[in-house]
C-alpha cells in the first residue's frame, strides 16, 4: 500500500474520532433535552392527525355511489394542500401570533425565531411548552385540516370542485384561526371569560359542521334523495367495507388529536387522555347500535361507525378536563344524540356521512359537558375556567360553555355563508342536473374512479381480451420460439 494511501486511511480515522468530540464539546442542557422529547411527540401526533385525512377519504368514498368515489381522491388532496400554505402564510399568526382579543398579530409566514424561548415573544404559547415554533405550527395546522374536511362529507356528489378551492383559502387563512385564536390562543372566550375546550369539540367539529351547515343550505339535496311526497329515501354508499376502515383510522388519528393537545410527553398526561377518548369512543358506538336497534329492530353499519365518531368528537372538548368514570358517561351521551340528530336531520338536509350530527350536535354535547364534569384538579392543572356542576353545583361554567358555542356558531354561520352564497351567485355552487347524473368522476374529472365499471369493455383496453389459447402470445409481446 502506498503512503499516500496510508496517510489518507490515517486522516479519516483520525477524523471519524474527533468530529464527534467536537460536536459534543458542547453537552445538550436539561432544557435543551426535554424540549427536544415534547416537540418530537408533537410532531408524531400531528403526524396521526394528518393521517386522519385518509380516514375522511375513506368515509366519504364509501358512502358515494361508484360514479362518484375518485371525486373524494382529488377533493382530499387539493384541500389539505391549500390549507397547508394558507394556514403557514397567515392562518397560524392570526391563531396564535400574539395575545390580543381578536387575532395575533405575528408570525406571518412563521418569520419567528427557531428557538421556542426567543420566539415566545411573539408567540405567547411557546413561553408555555417550550418546544420547537415549527412543531407547534403543524400540530395546530392539522386540526384545521380536519375541520376543513368535515364541511365537504356534507356536500357530496353536487357540489363544483372551485367550490372546494375558494372556501379552503378563506376558512384556513381566516375563519378557523380567528375562532381558534378565541379559544385556544388566548384571545376573548378563553382568556377572559374561561371557556374550556381542551382539543376541538367546538374549535375543530362544531367549526367544520356549521360551515356544512351554510353551505347545505345554499346547495340543496342530491337529485333523488327525497320523493315527491317530501320523505327521504336512502342513497346507499357503494362500500361500508371503505367506511368502516375510514372509521378505525379516524379512531386511530384520535390518539394524536387528543393525547396531542398535551404538547408535551413528559409527566405521561398524554396516556391518561389516551384513555379517556378510548373509553367515550367505546361507548358511543355501544349506545348508538343498541338505540338504532331499538328504533328499527336492525343493527345498522353506518350508524355504528358515527357512534364512534360522535363519542369522540364528544370526549374531544372534556378530554383534558375529565376523569376517567366521566368518559363512559359522555360517549354514551353523544352515541344517543347522533341517532336522532341523523334521523331528524335527515327529513330536511341531505348529509350523506351524517356530519351535522356526528361533528356538529356531539361537538356541542362535548363542549357543554365540561361544564358538567370539568374536575377541580384538572381545572387548576389548564389553568382555564372553573370545576363543572357536579363537582362545584354552580351553573358558571356551563353558562360559559353555552356562551361560547354560540359565539363560534353564529360567527362561523354567517361568514361562511356569506362566502358560499357569494360563490352560487358568481361561478355557481352546484354541478348541472345532466352533470350530477353522470357523476363527478366523468364530469369534474375527466374519470371514473372505478373504470371498469362505466366504460365498455370493448373501449377499455386489456378488459375484453379474455382467456388467451395455449401458446398464443399476449398482443405486443415478444413470440418466442415455440410459438413461432
Amino acid at each position: 500500500m502506498s503512503r499516500k494511501v496510508l496517510c489518507g486511511v490515517g486522516l479519516a480515522v483520525g477524523a471519524m474520532l474527533v468530529l464527534p468530540t467536537a460536536a459534543f464539546a458542547q453537552d445538550p442542557t436539561l432544557d435543551d433535552t426535554i424540549s427536544s422529547l415534547n416537540t418530537l411527540w408533537v410532531v408524531i401526533a400531528g403526524v396521526l392527525v394528518m393521517f386522519m385525512q385518509a380516514g375522511f377519504a375513506l368515509l366519504e368514498i364509501g358512502f358515494s355511489r361508484m360514479k362518484n368515489a375518485g371525486a373524494g381522491v382529488a377533493k382530499i388532496l387539493v384541500n389539505y394542500s391549500i390549507a397547508s400554505i394558507a394556514y403557514w402564510a397567515v392562518g397560524f399568526a392570526l391563531a396564535f401570533g400574539g395575545a390580543g382579543a381578536i387575532a395575533g398579530t405575528h408570525g406571518f409566514f412563521l418569520n419567528v425565531s427557531g428557538d421556542p424561548a426567543q420566539s415566545a415573544a411573539q408567540i405567547p404559547l411557546l413561553g408555555v411548552i417550550n418546544i420547537s415554533p415549527a412543531a407547534l405550527l403543524f400540530f395546530q395546522f392539522v386540526f384545521c385540516a380536519v375541520s376543513l374536511a368535515i364541511i365537504w362529507g356534507t356536500t357530496l356528489e353536487r357540489i363544483k370542485f372551485a367550490a372546494y378551492v375558494i372556501y379552503a383559502i378563506v376558512f384556513s387563512a381566516l375563519i378557523y384561526p380567528i375562532i381558534s385564536h378565541w379559544i385556544f390562543g388566548g384571545g376573548w372566550l378563553q382568556a377572559s371569560l374561561g371557556m374550556q375546550d381542551f382539543a376541538g369539540s367546538t374549535v375543530v367539529h362544531l367549526i367544520g359542521a356549521t360551515g356544512a351547515l351554510a353551505a347545505l343550505l345554499l346547495l340543496g339535496a342530491r337529485r333523488g334523495k327525497y320523493g315527491s311526497d317530501g320523505k327521504p329515501r336512502p342513497i346507499p354508499g357503494h362500500s361500508m367495507p371503505l367506511v368502516g376502515l375510514g372509521i378505525l383510522i379516524l379512531w386511530l388519528g384520535w390518539f394524536g388529536f387528543n393525547p396531542g393537545s398535551t404538547l408535551g410527553a413528559l409527566g405521561n398526561r398524554f396516556a391518561e387522555v389516551a384513555l379517556v377518548t378510548n373509553l367515550a369512543a367505546a361507548a358511543g358506538v355501544i349506545t348508538a347500535v343498541v338505540t338504532m336497534y331499538l328504533m328499527r329492530n336492525t343493527i345498522d353499519i353506518g350508524m355504528a361507525g358515527n357512534g364512534a365518531i360522535a363519542g369522540l368528537v364528544a370526549i374531544t372538548a372534556p378530554s383534558g378536563y375529565v376523569e376517567f368514570w366521566a368518559a363512559p358517561i359522555i360517549g354514551a351521551i353523544a352515541g344517543v344524540v347522533v341517532v336522532f340528530g341523523v334521523l331528524t336531520i335527515e327529513r330536511w338536509l341531505d348529509d350523506p356521512v351524517g356530519a351535522l350530527s356526528a361533528h356538529g350536535l356531539a361537538g356541542i354535547v362535548g363542549t357543554l359537558c365540561c361544564g358538567i364534569f370539568t374536575s377541580p384538579r384538572l381545572a387548576e392543572l389548564n389553568g382555564v375556567g372553573d370545576p363543572g356542576l357536579v363537582y362545584s353545583g354552580s351553573f358558571h361554567q356551563l353558562g360559559v360553555q353555552a356562551l361560547g358555542i354560540l359565539v363560534a356558531f353564529i360567527s362561523v354561520f354567517v361568514v361562511s355563508y356569506v362566502v358560499f352564497a357569494a360563490i352560487k351567485h358568481t361561478i355557481g355552487l352546484r354541478v348541472t342536473p345532466e352533470e350530477e347524473d353522470a357523476g363527478l368522476d366523468l364530469s369534474e374529472h375527466g374519470m371514473y374512479g372505478y373504470p371498469e365499471q362505466f366504460i365498455p369493455q370493448p373501449e377499455y383496453p386489456g378488459a375484453a381480451s379474455g382467456p388467451l389459447p395455449v401458446g398464443q402470445p399476449a398482443i405486443g409481446a415478444p413470440a418466442t420460439a415455440d410459438a413461432k
